[in-house]
């Protein structure tokens, strides 16, 4: 039903040819953008009324008393958080300034920008859900694993004290007295990332119908063979300077995928820019030295071009 009005829209209102490249540019665009809104508006409303049943600082307090379980329930509250890299460090220091060890800290902050209700929604409606569980499941991995990997090489030294001391944000637990208040929240919460996403909505599904109607798929296909078995590391390296948010990179891994890009390379590449960036390293300068952020982006680099290989072997499964 949406794509037909988007259809009269284009095609009879503004009069685009549906066999011209701009015609189907605007159509592309402007379907995709009408359904992402709509999906994320209403998936987003539903899990912050789905959350507001738990406190944060019940959350926190799961995490630093479940012995051997830390990793994984600071991946499991990374996931279910709306954060992007960056927005994920305030909570990250209020970890560590809570006493929460530094690995179990980093498979929050690594989860976090990895995976959350939009990602998930987005992945859903471009990739099917044999894709998204298996990304799902790989982002939590990478989280988990490199959250004990950080853990085990005692790198504590190397986090700054004089930001243990700052007066930050603390987690505090709200209290509802009715559904109606707990709906308000879940709306208002969805409104607010909302807000704060559509400009990267449109960027991403923009970019998406150009790359999708205008870059031939002869030139993907090229610069594929060229890199060939490397195409994932590739990827993986670029990405990780940019920073974007993930409403407007996987509109372009999708097309790049469907473009020729393999499956776990359109991924690792996507991973890498929701994961890791510049301005997060910058901020994270001032909760740790060099040394340990140069760290934490190594290993998360390494076990993304991991999975990028794992989904490129698993791809005609996945499919």
């Amino acid at each position: 039903m949406l794509q037909l009005i988007i259809d009269w829209l284009t095609y009879s209102i503004l009069k685009l040819r549906p066999d011209s490249k701009l015609g189907s540019s605007i159509n592309f665009f402007i379907y995709d953008s009408v359904k992402i809104m709509l999906l994320l508006y209403v998936l987003i409303a539903v899990i912050g009324f789905l959350r507001s049943f738990i406190s944060q600082q019940k959350i926190k307090s799961w995490i630093t008393g479940t012995k051997g379980w830390g990793n994984f329930f600071a991946s499991f509250f990374g996931a279910v958080t709306p954060f992007c890299s960056c927005s994920s460090i305030p909570i990250f220091i209020s970890f560590l300034k809570a006493g929460v060890p530094l690995g179990i800290t980093f498979s929050f902050l690594i989860t976090s920008p990895l995976i959350n209700e939009y990602l998930v929604v987005l992945m859903l409606g471009f990739f099917g859900w044999k894709i998204t569980l298996a990304y799902i499941i790989s982002g939590m991995a990478i989280g988990i694993i490199s959250g004990i990997i950080l853990g085990k090489m005692k790198l504590e030294r190397y986090v700054e004290k004089d930001i243990l001391n700052e007066n930050t944000e603390e987690i505090s637990e709200i209290k509802y007295k009715c559904i109606r208040q707990r709906i308000v929240f879940g709306v208002q919460e969805s409104n607010s990332i909302v807000r704060k996403l559509w400009v990267w909505v449109l960027i991403g599904v923009g970019l998406g119908a150009f790359i999708h109607n205008y870059i031939p798929q002869e030139i993907i296909h090229a610069l594929i063979s060229k890199t060939g078995i490397f195409s994932v590391p590739i990827a993986t390296i670029i990405g990780v300077p940019m920073y974007g948010s993930c409403a407007a990179i996987v509109p372009i891994a999708v097309v790049l995928f469907q473009k020729g890009i393999p499956l776990g390379t359109a991924l690792a590449f996507m991973m890498a820019v929701a994961a890791l960036s510049l301005p997060e390293a910058i901020m994270l300068r001032r909760a740790m030295r060099l040394r340990l952020i140069s760290i934490f982006f190594a290993i998360t680099t390494f076990a993304i071009i991991f999975v990028g290989y794992l989904f490129n072997f698993l791809q005609k499964l996945l499919l």
